[in-house]
């Protein structure tokens, strides 16, 4: 298990060779230190984040690419949308990505567009190596719930009975006001 860090340019890294992947493929494990995952936790806007660790299995792809599939998992602190209070929850992301060398990749000249589907569009390896902490990253933060909830929260709209407490009450009090008229510049 590789455990990743926390850099000045990054908050959690990683780096892998292009050059550094066998034939054969290499599996790795990452496992952020608490400096790591209190960056990640800023960076996703977390309240916390206790535990991060990913699992990659990485294989040559093509001239020059590399195949990546793993998972990341996390323990992620948030604060539930109903009762403001902590909440933990759970995030396990599956990963599953196509690198290319960047110059391998069709050029994208003054604004033109080249369609490429994408579940086919491999991703760029810029500067002969890939950051697997990036991409469990990225991952994590897709995988997080931007509306976490505890079990037992449920959400009371207030009633409005009062036609005079709705929040255009003014503006439609204004118009009565007028006659229902535009006003004249």
């Amino acid at each position: 298990m590789i455990r990743a860090r926390a850099t000045e340019e990054s908050c959690w890294s990683a780096p892998l060779a292009v050059s550094d992947v066998p034939e054969s493929g290499r599996h790795i494990d990452l496992l952020a230190d608490a400096q790591a995952r209190a960056a990640v936790a800023r960076l996703a806007g977390l309240r916390d984040l206790p535990r991060l660790t990913a699992s990659f299995d990485v294989a040559p792809h093509g001239r020059g690419g590399l195949a990546v599939t793993g998972r990341v998992s996390a323990t992620v602190g948030q604060t539930c949308v109903v009762t403001l209070e902590p909440v933990e929850k759970e995030v396990d992301e599956a990963i599953d990505l196509v690198f290319a060398p960047a110059e391998s990749l069709p050029a994208v000249e003054h604004g033109e567009e080249v369609e490429v589907p994408h579940e086919d569009a491999p991703e760029a390896i810029i500067g002969r190596h890939i950051d697997l902490a990036a991409i469990a990253t990225e991952f994590l933060i897709l995988g997080i719930d931007p509306y976490p909830r505890k079990p037992d929260a449920v959400f009371d709209a207030p009633t409005v009975r009062d036609d005079s407490a709705h929040p255009f009450a003014a503006l439609a009090a204004l118009k009565k006001e007028r006659g229902g008229k535009r006003g004249r510049r």
